[in-house]
C-alpha cells in the first residue's frame, strides 16, 4: 500500500483525484514488482517549471527546470534499505517526488501522448529512484530502469495511446 502526502504549488488543479489514484497504483505496482515487503508514505508535490528549477538549483546545483526530481529517504544496497523510517501509522517514509506539471504537459504534447501517460511514466521513473535505482552515467542502470518502468506501465494498461480520463 502507498499513501501520498500531496502538495500543489501550481495554482491550478495539477491532477484530479482519479489521476492521483492511478499514480498510487503505479507506485504500488513498482513496489510489488520490486518485491517490497513494506507499505510506504511518499510526498508527491506538483509545481511549475520555475518551482522545480529553484529546487533543482538548491539541492543539485543545476540551474534549470526538469520534469521530475526524486529525493529518497533511504539508501539501498543490493536491494536492501540501510534503515527504515516509519511514520506514526507504520508506513515507511520512502521519499519525495516533485513533478513539474508544466513540463509534464509540454512533454506529453512533444511526445504525442496524454498527460495521464506522462504523469504515470514520471511517477514510475521517480519511484525507481526512491528504491535505489539510478541512470546517471550508468548505461546498465538506465536499461534496467526503462525495462522496469515499461513493465509496470504495461501491466497497468497505461500505454502511449491511453486517453485522458
Amino acid at each position: 500500500m502507498v499513501e501520498f502526502v500531496t502538495e500543489n504549488e501550481c495554482g491550478d488543479a495539477a491532477v484530479t483525484e482519479k489521476q492521483l489514484e492511478e499514480l498510487k497504483r503505479v507506485c504500488e505496482r513498482i513496489m510489488e514488482n520490486e518485491e517490497c515487503d513494506f507499505d510506504a508514505e511518499i510526498s508527491l508535490t506538483f509545481t511549475d517549471n520555475e518551482g522545480i528549477r529553484a529546487i533543482n538549483r538548491e539541492y543539485r546545483d543545476i540551474d534549470r527546470a526538469t520534469d521530475v526530481l526524486s529525493f529518497p529517504m533511504l539508501d539501498f544496497e543490493n536491494g536492501e534499505a540501510d534503515a527504515e523510517f516509519e511514520t506514526e501509522n507504520g508506513l515507511v517514509l520512502l521519499g519525495d517526488i516533485v513533478i513539474s506539471a508544466e513540463r509534464a504537459r509540454e512533454q506529453a504534447r512533444e511526445l504525442n501522448h496524454s498527460l495521464r501517460r506522462e504523469l504515470a511514466f514520471l511517477t514510475a521513473h521517480s519511484m525507481l529512484h526512491l528504491l535505489g535505482y539510478d541512470h546517471v552515467d550508468d548505461a546498465e542502470g538506465e536499461r534496467a530502469m526503462i525495462e522496469k518502468q515499461d513493465r509496470a506501465l504495461d501491466e497497468l494498461g497505461i500505454s502511449r495511446d491511453i486517453p485522458e480520463f
